[in-house]
């Protein structure tokens, strides 16, 4: 028996017969006829006397009747609570370092305006971390500075971004007009760990320029690095929204290099199999509108 069955059962108690049953569920009166018949076919029960032209419910009919009506209120409290259930779900993003630290905490701001009851978690990794994460089904997306290595993941942008190097305002470097890249690589690296979107870039670019990248330091602190450089410890390669401040204190100097670019994109990373609630497809909805700080 279905859900159908039992409406159109309750429509026939309700209005007091086949016909306005019919009337009230735009359907035809052998339609309605047929399901109150196949119900009391189903359970072998005699839910009406017909005498005449009228029916009554038996006292069986009674009881079905207190029954059907239940469980048609259950449905409906389902009907409406998945909807709710659906608009209230948490959500667990991953991020990397850079978009966490600058971009992240004005985006979730703007979610709880439109969602104040919300549970937003988040959590700010290096990029192989957050990847692995999202194989095992634990986070809705990530926003990350690095394309997946698995093809199992989509990615799709939604900002470019770009790296530079620094150095104290007291190395000699920082009165050179510009440095070559095997120049920057020579001297103490300072830089994020293996696994990071930022040092696979780095890694990437001196790579295919037959280069070499031997750090010093790695950290998965950028703020840490960005004070040892302070310090003259050695120099860094890091994301111009990290560094940008620092650079404008005069804390950190930029060193232009004359011969390599550190462009990148921003990207959503997520399963294609993963069910986007609509709290997560609002969320990804606010990328589109952001705007990457100056």
């Amino acid at each position: 028996m279905t859900l159908r069955h039992f409406r159109i059962f309750v429509a026939v108690c309700k209005q007091g017969g086949i016909t306005k049953a019919a009337e009230s569920l735009y359907l035809a009166q052998p339609a309605v006829s047929l399901a109150v018949r196949e119900l009391e076919e189903h359970y072998d029960v005699r839910l009406f006397d017909r005498i005449g032209r009228r029916l009554y419910l038996t006292e069986a009919g009674k009881e079905f009747l207190a029954y059907a009506e239940r469980i048609l209120a259950l449905c409906d409290d389902l009907e409406k609570g998945a909807r709710q259930w659906d608009e209230q779900s948490p959500l667990h993003i991953g991020s990397s370092m850079t978009i966490g630290t600058k971009l992240l905490p004005g985006l979730v701001r703007r979610f709880r305006q439109q969602y104040p009851a919300a549970k937003v978690t988040v959590e700010i990794k290096n990029s192989g971390f957050i990847e692995k994460k999202l194989l095992e089904n634990a986070m809705d997306f990530a926003l990350t500075e690095s394309v997946p290595h698995s093809s199992k993941l989509v990615c799709r942008r939604f900002m470019r971004d770009h790296m530079v190097a620094i150095c104290s305002p007291q190395d000699p470097l920082a009165l050179r007009e510009a440095v070559t890249l095997a120049e920057l690589l020579a001297q103490p690296l300072l830089l994020r760990e293996k696994g990071s979107g930022t040092r696979e870039l780095l890694d990437s670019v001196a790579g295919a320029r037959g280069l070499a990248v031997e750090p010093m330091w790695e950290s998965e602190n950028a703020q840490a690095l960005i004070e040892a450089v302070a310090m003259g410890l050695g120099v860094s390669v890091l994301p111009w929204q990290l560094v940008s401040d620092s650079i404008q204190r005069g804390l950190v100097a930029q060193l232009p290099l004359a011969d390599a670019v550190f462009q990148r994109d921003f990207n959503i990373l997520y399963h294609p199999d993963k069910y986007m609630t609509k709290p997560a497809r609002d969320f990804l909805e606010l990328l589109s509108q952001a705007e990457a700080p100056v």
